[in-house]
């Protein structure tokens, strides 16, 4: 009988994405024993099961525990968890408690971002050579820059697309290197940097599909080598503030360092552990044990 290939994907999933999404998707209040809301863990918990049904072995879940980090030493605007729905902050610990209990490998980040973590399990898994490609489960196009030709790609389970390296050249007409690049000239709203005056997605992306990196990027624009509107104005803006781009391209950039383990071997799932059906319970959500031991079950 011939060998059975050792070769397996991995899923990197974008818990504080998916408890975000769960939380404001409409679905109706859920309670736990203890009378708090946990209707958006729940959510997550069924789209964890969903995946493990559809075939995902390897998996490891990142979560923001605190959401400030390292960054906000180096950009006071950088985003902070002010304004944050008090109910949804408050999911975070539990349903990093029930992915554990789940059997799942958590990666909860202090220091670090859950960006940062999704970076550094794609970075790890990549390195492998029994892995048979990367998926990072999150839309969030900050994470474009971990694609890596065929082999990493991001994966937006909710609309069924997979972004590879063509995908992230023809949406943004950069590579996946130059993503960091192309948010510190046009800001990350959502991160809290607000890049280059003047600087728009179609500038930012004409001139670094030309020349990778911000310090490529020549002070005479008439070297850029591209026709951009306002070509002149841009580059004045780029001479004045290089250094403050620089720091927004420090923001942007994923790190690889984040405590995510040693090894993909830590990240296959065996199975739900006994605790899960403790922590089913106290969530008022039995059926979880039962989908979650059919799963097991079929083939672990």
């Amino acid at each position: 009988m011939a060998a059975r290939s050792a070769r397996f994907p991995v899923h990197v999933v974008d818990g504080t994405y998916e408890l975000f999404r769960h939380f404001y998707a409409g679905l109706p209040p859920h309670e736990d024993v203890r009378g708090r809301e946990v209707g958006a863990v729940r959510g997550v918990l069924g789209s964890m099961l969903g995946l493990l049904r559809e075939g995902a072995r390897h998996v490891g879940v990142a979560t923001d525990h605190v959401i400030e980090s390292f960054r906000n030493e180096l950009w006071e605007g950088y985003k902070t968890g002010e304004g944050m729905d008090p109910v949804l902050h408050s999911q975070f610990g539990p349903l990093e408690d029930a992915l554990g209990a789940l059997g799942l490998a958590v990666w909860p980040m202090i220091e670090h971002e859950a960006d940062d973590a999704l970076a550094s399990a794609s970075a790890l898994a990549r390195r492998d050579p029994r892995v048979s490609r990367v998926f990072v489960c999150t839309p969030d196009k900050d994470l474009a820059q971990c694609v890596s030709g065929e082999r990493v790609v991001q994966l937006d389970r909710r609309r069924g697309l997979v972004v590879d390296e063509e995908a992230v050249r023809a949406r943004w007409g950069i590579g996946p290197a130059s993503i960091p690049d192309w948010l510190a000239l046009v800001g990350d709203s959502a991160d809290g940097f607000p890049g280059l005056r003047g600087w728009g997605a179609k500038s930012a992306s004409a001139v670094l599909g030309r020349h990778a990196h911000l310090e490529a990027i020549p002070d005479d624009p008439a070297r850029w080598g591209v026709a951009v509107r306002g070509a002149d104005r841009l580059a004045a803006v780029l001479r004045e503030d290089r250094e403050t781009a620089m720091l927004f391209r420090r923001l942007a950039t994923l790190r690889t360092d984040a405590p995510v383990g040693a090894s993909v071997d830590a990240w296959r799932w065996r199975g739900p552990t006994p605790e899960f059906d403790r922590v089913s319970r106290a969530l008022r959500a039995p059926e979880l044990v039962r989908r979650a031991a059919e799963i097991a079950e079929a083939g672990v």
